[in-house]
Formats: structure tokens, C-alpha cells, sequence
């Protein structure tokens, strides 16, 4: 769910800016799950942009404490949110833990990093939602740890039905700074894309997993 359509729009515009997002409709990627993508996104490239990472950091901060007062806990998924869920977490002046996709195999074998008591209130920052996986396999260590999870805040959604199905069965309330709908209408308005290729990036996001370019 948006928050906040401006900043939403806003973001969406600085991601396109430092090539954090790059659409690609006739040239498209492939990804890790051998999914053909004409969209990329890798959101630690904001790190290296102080005014983009201040802007996106107040921007969530403001987030949390609108929908979650504020938690005891701020948790980032490993390793794309670490960066950015200590900036929220410094902003708002809370404990920062993060979360591995699964434990160490040595040392005290963690999963979760950082000291996180039983009962406490977490919420989750997130720099990216696809299908959810990853993110809802952190949400479950820090419950299996007896943490009480209030939310999820991602920097983008890339807005597929399967994503919203996953967190909905898990019970998991998300918010995202910015989502595909927006980077496809501010793509649209700039005439970064164009009128055609609106139409293929709108059947992608339908059917990722069976998306191929004519």
C-alpha cells in the first residue's frame, strides 16, 4: 500500500535519476530465478547519493512512526536493507537488528544480528518486494525469535499478485515508499518510455514467470 502518492512519485523519480531503476522493455534482464525482466532494480546504489539516502530515510522514518508510533526494534532483511534500515533506525533513534536469509553455519549460528529480547515490537524494513519470499522468511525468524512484528516497509513494490496473496496469508501489513504503478506513470509523463512499451512492461508485471518479448 502507498502512503503518500507524492512521495511516492518523488521517489519513484530519483530511482530512475541514479539508474537505481532501469527499464529495458526491448532489452531485457534476466534474473537470478531465470525470470526475463524488462525492469531492473538494485536500491543500494542510493547509498552512494547522500541527498537521495537522506531523502528516502526521513521519508520511512516518517512512515513508521505514522503507522507503527514507535516500535522497540527496527530490522532490515540482509543484505540489500541493512544499509538503509540503519539510517531509519538511526533517524528514529531505536536498536537496529538485521536479519540473515538463513543462520550462520558456525559461530552462535545467528539468523538475526544484533540483540532482540522475546516481546519486543519490530518493524521491518525492506528495500525491495518481488514475490515476498525472502522478506516473509525474515518476518517469520524474528516471530520464531518471539518478536511481535507490526509492519513492513519496502523502498519499492514491484506490485505482483503473488507478492500481495504471500503477505496477506502471513498476516504481514506492507508499505512501500514506491511501487511499479507509480514508476510507470512518472516513466510515462517524462517520456523516459513510451506509449508501445507501457503496454509490455503492464503484461509483465501480470504474468513475470511466463513474460517473454515478442
Amino acid at each position: 500500500m502507498i502512503l503518500d502518492k507524492d512521495s511516492a512519485n518523488k521517489t519513484a523519480e530519483l530511482l530512475l535519476q541514479i539508474n537505481a531503476i532501469q527499464l529495458r522493455p526491448e532489452n531485457p534482464f534476466v534474473w537470478a530465478s531465470g525470470w526475463k525482466s524488462p525492469i531492473y532494480c538494485d536500491n543500494r546504489i542510493l547509498l552512494s547519493y547522500p541527498v537521495i539516502r537522506n531523502f528516502i530515510r526521513e521519508e520511512m522514518a516518517k512512515q513508521v512512526d505514522h503507522l507503527y508510533a514507535k516500535p522497540d526494534v527496527i530490522a532490515g532483511v540482509a543484505t540489500g536493507a541493512i544499509g538503509i534500515g540503519i539510517l531509519v533506525a538511526e533517524a528514529l533513534g531505536l536498536p537496529f537488528v538485521y536479519v540473515r536469509p538463513e543462520p550462520k553455519s558456525h559461530g552462535r549460528k545467528n539468523q538475526i544480528e544484533g540483540l532482540l529480547k522475546s516481546g519486543q515490537s519490530v518493524v521491518v524494513i525492506e528495500d525491495l518486494i518481488s514475490t515476498g519470499k525472502s522478506s516473509l522468511n525474515a518476518v517469520k525468524a524474528l516471530r520464531d525469535h518471539g518478536a511481535t512484528v507490526k509492519g513492513m516497509i519496502a523502498i519499492f513494490n514491484y506490485g505482483f499478485p503473488v507478492a500481495e496473496k504471500n503477505f496477506k496469508e502471513a498476516n504481514v501489513d506492507l508499505h512501500s515508499l514506491s511501487n511499479y504503478d507509480h514508476l510507470l506513470h512518472l516513466a510515462k509523463d517524462t517520456r523516459y518510455i513510451q506509449e508501445k512499451e507501457v503496454e509490455t512492461l503492464l503484461a509483465w508485471k501480470e504474468q513475470p514467470e511466463k513474460w517473454k518479448v515478442d
